[in-house]
């Protein structure tokens, strides 16, 4: 008996802390439970209200590289085309401060003709009055303003080459200080040293792939988009869309590669030639040209699949133009047109300014010091 009673205070102890065990260790529960219930709700789990916005990763098909071919060269078959469309400007001159100057949709009668022709007529709507027209025989381009408000200022005749970089006149005209009108006069030359015409027959008239003078490289680009078909709150309004990129690649005299051209081919629902980007030889992008939905042209039926909508942006000359068809199945293709349809000549006897001239004027005056003492110091 007397061990019994030595023990049981024992047996009490220990049974009050088996309590304050169990106690401790059901609390613990109660709290663990509670903090992956928090965080389950945090992650939407159990909360059906709580949306997290992510991006739809779109279902790619596959294509190997001659069917990526045959698509460029399906667009390559127009030799010519006769083309009423609207016409949408963008200057982009301040687009590094998020400006971009738009200008209303304007007619325009485009003609094109391989290897580089062109002769475009700027309308205003409506009343059908010709603004400008502008031609390119692949070598030299022309250009007439033939309206501009009223004001005479910008009536002019302009002639260049298309090779030719009129950069330094925009830069000598920013650094003259003029009497006056210097504002008007500044973007007057810039605009002439801006324009040209057979920027477009690079996105009108595809030059097909040609594989005994360059290599062509093909791989896979995913890239984040905004669905404008949908509303901005929709799952679909963020999707990641699968590319094909086709690089065109040319090799130099001393066995160096630059690329030349680049294509996208959209990937989803299909293979569609979505973009052409051509490149300089420094491999700096000189026109980004987006293809839009496609369609059937002219009454045919032989020219099916091709671009209604063409924007061509050029970052050098910080613009951009889209041109889309007004009526595709009244489009020309095939004609063959005379050579002399694409040398504008100056019936309208407009003030004519030679960027070339102006080039070979500009380069006297830098090649002459202001100052006779600072050459004989020089020598």
């Amino acid at each position: 008996m007397k061990n019994f009673t030595r023990q049981q205070p024992l047996n009490r102890k220990h049974l009050n802390r088996l309590m304050l065990n169990k106690k401790f260790h059901s609390h613990l529960y109660l709290f663990l439970l509670a903090a992956a219930i928090l965080f389950f709700n945090g992650c939407g789990v159990f909360s059906p209200k709580t949306k997290v916005s992510t991006v739809t990763l779109l279902k790619s098909v596959d294509a190997a590289q001659p069917q990526l071919v045959e698509q460029i060269n399906h667009l390559a078959k127009i030799n010519s085309m006769r083309a009423k469309m609207d016409l949408k400007f963008e200057d982009n001159s301040y687009a590094e401060l998020g400006i971009a100057e738009k200008y209303k949709t304007a007619d325009g009668e485009v003609v094109v003709q391989r290897p580089a022709n062109i002769l475009l007529k700027v309308q205003v709507p409506i009343i059908k009055t010709d603004v400008a027209q502008m031609s390119s025989d692949g070598a030299k381009f022309r250009v007439a303003i033939l309206e501009d408000g009223g004001t005479g200022k910008y009536k002019k005749f302009v002639l260049g080459s298309n090779d030719a970089d009129y950069s330094v006149l925009r830069e000598e005209v920013n650094r003259m200080d003029f009497d006056g009108n210097s504002k008007e006069l500044k973007q007057n030359v810039n605009a002439f040293s801006s324009l040209r015409p057979q920027h477009f027959t690079d996105a009108m008239l595809m030059r097909p792939v040609d594989t005994a003078n360059f290599s062509y490289l093909q791989s896979t680009i995913f890239q984040e988009e905004f669905n404008t078909d949908v509303r901005k709150k929709s799952p679909l309004a963020r999707v990641l869309r699968g590319y094909y990129l086709l690089d065109e690649l040319h090799k130099n005299d001393d066995g160096s590669l630059i690329i030349t051209r680049r294509f996208w081919f959209d990937r989803v629902g299909g293979i569609r030639l979505a973009r052409q980007q051509i490149f300089d030889g420094k491999g700096e992008i000189e026109s980004d040209i987006v293809y839009g939905a496609t369609g059937n042209l002219s009454d045919t039926g032989e020219y099916n699949s091709l671009p209604l909508r063409i924007e061509v942006t050029r970052p050098k000359e910080k613009y951009k133009m889209s041109l889309t068809y007004q009526s595709p199945e009244s489009v020309t293709i095939g004609k063959t047109y005379n050579t002399d349809v694409f040398v504008l000549e100056n019936r309208w006897n407009l003030p004519e300014v030679d960027l070339d001239k102006k080039i070979q004027e500009n380069s006297n005056v830098q090649a002459t010091p202001k100052n006779p003492k600072t050459q004989a110091r020089s020598q």
